[in-house]
């Protein structure tokens, strides 16, 4: 779907509803096709499944069924772990039979717990080791500037992200070759593997940094999907010229809707037995709305 060129100052209820319920589809999915695996990254998908739902539904510029069409927006995940919320949606664009989707993790099945651009149709970069997405974002970016392409490019990263140095090499990078048509949104949930974020290595002041590496910088409530499709709209270049990267700090809750997983640094991988995947189904379809 593309944004709308008049970029209304709000979305209708109907809009609204729609990305709720796409964000839902993720929390969904995420928990059916986790009991599969028998372990995954619930709380990790949780935080971003707004940001998922807009991007893919709303924002991003794609060809039903064409995971491979040359001027598709390219979408990257540092945080490679939250795969198994990324691919339902890439089923449902049609990149490859739903199917699959049932035998997630399963001997021989090409959806594994990190994205593999080899064997995954719409995975455009393959994640994993945390750190190297944008850096891949960068060249993709170039290449669509040297090729005379009007592509997009998001990165998704995740905060605990921000403590390793090749991130902030890619970030000088980027704004040192002007990549107006880059964007870089770090899923601020402040939680990583090990605990907090800031009692690991702290990354604060976040905002400030990134505008001193040369970035354009905004902060956004990543569970409002009205403010985060507003604000993606608004910063998307399409034909126009902007002369510096984009960074989107979406301040969100891991865990986000089920209670007893929101700021829980141990279901950052776990699995869910019977009685606990029931009760946190029934939370996230209570909580659907979130906002």
């Amino acid at each position: 779907m593309t944004p709308s060129p008049s970029l209304p100052n709000s979305l209708s209820e109907a809009e609204i509803l729609h990305l709720k319920e796409r964000a839902l589809f993720v929390r969904t999915e995420t928990v059916r096709l986790i009991a599969i695996a028998k372990v995954g990254h619930y709380s990790s998908v949780f935080s971003c499944a707004e940001i998922f739902a807009v991007l893919y539904d709303d924002v991003m510029h794609l060809r039903r069924g064409e995971p491979r069409w040359a001027d598709r927006d390219r979408f990257l995940m540092g945080k490679g772990h939250a795969a198994v919320g990324l691919y339902p949606l890439l089923a449902d664009w049609d990149f490859f039979p739903k199917e699959l989707l049932d035998g997630y993790t399963r001997l021989g099945n090409p959806l594994g717990d990190h994205p593999d651009m080899r064997k995954v149709p719409g995975v455009d970069f393959s994640s994993g080791s945390i750190g190297h997405a944008l850096s891949a974002g960068i060249g993709m970016a170039l290449g669509g500037r040297l090729s005379g392409r009007d592509f997009d490019t998001y990165v998704l990263l995740g905060d605990g992200e921000m403590q390793e140095g090749q991130v902030w090499a890619a970030a000088m990078a980027a704004s040192h070759h002007r990549l107006g048509h880059l964007t870089a949104i770090v899923d601020r949930n402040r939680y990583q593997l090990d605990g907090t974020v800031e009692d690991v290595i702290n990354i604060e002041p976040l905002a400030d940094k990134w505008k001193t590496f040369g970035w354009d910088v905004h902060e956004v409530d990543g569970h409002d999907v009205e403010a985060l499709a507003l604000l993606l709209r608004r910063l998307k270049p399409g034909g126009k010229t902007r002369e510096k990267p984009v960074c989107v700090i979406a301040h969100t809750l891991k865990g986000k809707g089920v209670d007893f997983m929101e700021r829980e640094p141990g279901w950052h991988l776990g699995f869910l037995g019977p009685e606990d995947e029931e009760r946190a189904l029934a939370e996230i379809k209570a909580h659907g709305g979130l906002q």
